[in-house]
């Protein structure tokens, strides 16, 4: 990785993984591209208890911290009973092994699960059952999904979904910035934590700027590198062909094997 200049998309953990760059030879720039999270409180209170009255046929989870956040407002607005029957009552997918854990946590054994952590892998275990006709409620953290929205619409299903956090776009002129060093190819990679830091600056690029160019930066010269298998899909659906990804899904793991992929274009 020597002297090869490295973007970050997070906005935690800079510090780690500017030291870890530095430690292989090459530069941290810091792009954040998440924005700004807050959770609903009041309003998603109400938004579960509009849910609730649709009476569900499916609840889709996916994450870990989507199920916790969603239970902790519903004890706050003294409707943790009825959330929980709501759930019982219905049939219940989950993306990720954290996702599955906080469900079992509660006593709630999904019946469909991602056999590799994907949305594609959640779709697939979806395949098995029928969905016309059928609510389905879908948990989401902040990415849109959009891949499992068209499947489960294109199946019949009745979608609505749940948003626990309100997702504030990046400062525009962050995401100007990021999109001029890599089609400049003034950074000779970009890393992506999560999924939200992929759809802030595609939908920028997309509204802005040169979308194609900027798929053909990505996929001929400026490497992006994901934290893991969601981030990875994610970049994918975008059009992005060359993705690194660690098999570990952590931010260390991310910049070592980013490290190994320099290393090995350098032997030939």
């Amino acid at each position: 990785m020597r002297g090869k200049r490295i973007a970050l998309c997070a906005s935690r953990k800079l510090e780690e993984m500017s030291t870890l760059i530095k430690k292989q030879g090459g530069i941290a720039v810091v792009r954040p591209a998440q924005g700004t999270v807050f959770l609903k409180e009041k309003e998603l209170e109400e938004e579960m208890s509009a849910v609730m009255a649709l009476c569900p046929d499916w609840f889709v989870f996916t994450t870990g911290v989507g199920v916790e956040t969603l239970l902790e407002a519903a004890e706050r607005g003294n409707i943790k009973e009825e959330w929980m029957a709501a759930i019982q009552k219905a049939n219940v997918a989950a993306r990720g092994y954290k996702t599955v854990a906080a469900l079992k946590k509660i006593g709630i054994s999904p019946i469909a699960v991602s056999d590799d952590g994907t949305t594609k892998g959640l779709i697939r275990s979806l395949e098995e059952y029928t969905l016309a006709g059928k609510r389905v409620v879908v948990q989401l953290h902040g990415d849109t999904a959009p891949t499992l929205k068209q499947y489960l619409t294109e199946n019949g299903a009745s979608y609505s979904e749940l948003l626990p956090y309100r997702h504030v776009a990046p400062d525009s002129q962050t995401l100007e910035t990021l999109y001029e060093e890599i089609v400049r190819r003034e950074v000779d990679a970009v890393c992506f934590t999560a999924v939200m830091q992929v759809r802030f600056l595609f939908s920028f690029v997309k509204e802005q700027k040169d979308i194609e160019l900027f798929r053909q930066t990505l996929n001929e010269h400026v490497v992006a590198c994901a934290v893991g298998k969601v981030t990875q899909e994610a970049l994918q659906e975008e059009g992005i062909t060359r993705v690194i990804a660690p098999k570990l899904e952590r931010m260390g793991a991310m910049i070592v094997t980013l490290s190994q992929y320099f290393e090995r274009q350098l032997q030939g």
